[in-house]
């Protein structure tokens, strides 16, 4: 085997070695069952719980209790107020994919809702992955255990139903 050759097949089983230890990393963010969040991971709920109070709180509380009690109704200015991100709203009813396409993209691109208006921004480039999986990981980390049982079940059923492809 000439030198050139050598190099490129180095090459090629580095960036083999890297993709794989990437995909064991991903899969152990969601090792904590069907999903990406990790209520139970203490540094990501930290994490989170700091990102959440300087990039979330301001809309939807401090204590994740959204903007108004109806927050299922247009407010005056035509836009959804920020719903509760405790039990009582509707966070927990979503698989955790979608909770994470939300927040990095916004409710109308990641639900395919061409005339859907919100206040909620995009954080793409405002917060990294990381960062946005520590934040729902804060989130999920304050439901009752009944909720997040739920909540994992979801997301079972979710993954059950996604192409094998993916």
């Amino acid at each position: 085997m000439t030198k050139p050759s050598m190099i490129t097949a180095f090459t090629g089983i580095a960036i083999i070695a890297t993709g794989l230890l990437a995909l064991i990393g991903l899969s152990e963010t969601g090792s904590q069952g069907a999903g990406l969040l990790m209520p139970s991971d203490r540094k990501a709920v930290d994490r989170g719980r700091e990102i959440y109070l300087s990039n979330c709180a301001s809309c939807h509380g401090i204590d994740l209790q959204g903007q108004v009690e109806n927050w299922r109704s247009l407010g005056p200015d035509g836009l959804m107020p920020a719903p509760p991100h405790d039990e009582t709203g509707h966070t927990w009813h979503h698989p955790d994919e979608l909770l994470f396409r939300i927040t990095k993209l916004g409710i109308a691109e990641a639900a395919n809702l061409a005339n859907y208006r919100s206040a909620m921004p995009s954080y793409e480039g405002v917060l990294s992955d990381r960062e946005i999986i520590d934040v729902l990981s804060y989130i999920k980390s304050t439901w009752p255990d009944e909720i997040r049982q739920r909540h994992d079940q979801l997301n079972e059923r979710y993954a059950l139903e996604q192409p094998a492809s993916q």
